[in-house]
């Protein structure tokens, strides 16, 4: 038998050649680096919340203007969630499986929200529904108000958080192509039966994941919402504004307690989607290696 040495891609155990201490360096620096940049900070946020301990932090939460902040962010959040959701799929649904004419100009609105500044976003609402902007004088006539109000939060919250849901589906229904759906449709399935049986459960996962995400980056927006709410507590604050207002009237563990509670949102968020992808890795594994 021949002692020649058989190619590395005959040795799947050998996947790379650096040494134990290139990786061990490698490791290293990604784990301080996300010490420094990630774990610090947010840590030292529930520190500065406790400061002066339990009580006072419930205490700050409290407060009428703390409350309705909570409420709002959550208002924002329970509308502008669902909506993205729905939309998302939709458009995923007809980027993924269909071909049309502007099929790349939609994919492009879609990615829109992430080159441009969350400001930005806010300002077009205000040149759009302001006082002085496009509609202005006919909503005012008509006695809507959108900016500076709930409307015009949702509006910009819906704005940002758009291609969190559609961004996570596409990719996955594009790779599965559409064998299945014309299976069902060829055994006499109608096109609704065929969404929600077939297309439907296989994206089950990353729609899940979709919504999660934007249902963080819907409570922590801090731009957009910023231009278009006008800052008026207990009506138009969200957390993140109402956080930078008690902050600026040097009330740090009232800004650092409403933080805490954000924060606490954003890692439950986080843990659910880890939690999601360990209790059902075996169905994951299955659908990956049947597309």
């Amino acid at each position: 038998m021949s002692d020649r040495v058989l190619p590395l891609a005959h040795h799947p155990e050998r996947a790379t050649t650096e040494t134990a201490t290139t990786k061990v360096i490698l490791i290293a620096i990604a784990v301080l680096f996300l010490a420094a940049i990630l774990f610090l900070p947010l840590v030292t946020v529930f520190i500065e919340a406790l400061r002066k301990g339990w009580g006072t932090l419930f205490e700050s939460f409290s407060d009428p203007d703390t409350l309705a902040a909570i409420r709002l962010t959550l208002l924002v959040a329970a509308i502008a969630v669902p909506f993205n959701a729905v939309v998302g799929l939709a458009a995923s649904w007809a980027i993924a499986k269909f071909e049309f004419k502007g099929k790349n100009l939609l994919l492009t609105l879609i990615d829109l929200p992430f080159s441009i500044s969350p400001v930005i976003s806010g300002l077009v609402y205000v040149l759009l529904f302001g006082a002085q902007g496009w509609l202005g004088p006919w909503l005012v006539a008509h006695d809507i108000q959108i900016i500076f109000a709930v409307p015009g939060i949702v509006l910009a919250t819906v704005l940002v958080t758009f291609p969190f849901v559609a961004r996570e589906l596409i990719p996955l229904m594009q790779s599965q192509g559409t064998s299945e759906e014309e299976a069902a449709l060829m055994l006499g399935a109608s096109g609704w039966y065929t969404f929600l049986h077939v297309t439907l459960p296989n994206v089950k996962w990353a729609l899940l994941y979709g919504v999660l995400l934007c249902n963080a980056r819907a409570m922590g927006e801090f731009g957009a919402v910023s231009v278009v709410s006008g800052h008026i507590r207990g009506l138009t604050n969200t957390m993140p504004l109402h956080i930078e207002i008690l902050y600026n009237e040097y009330n740090f563990v009232g800004a650092f307690a409403v933080a805490s509670l954000l924060a606490g949102l954003a890692l439950f968020t986080l843990l659910a989607k880890t939690f999601l992808e360990w209790r059902f890795a075996g169905e994951l594994a299955a659908s990956a290696r049947r597309h």
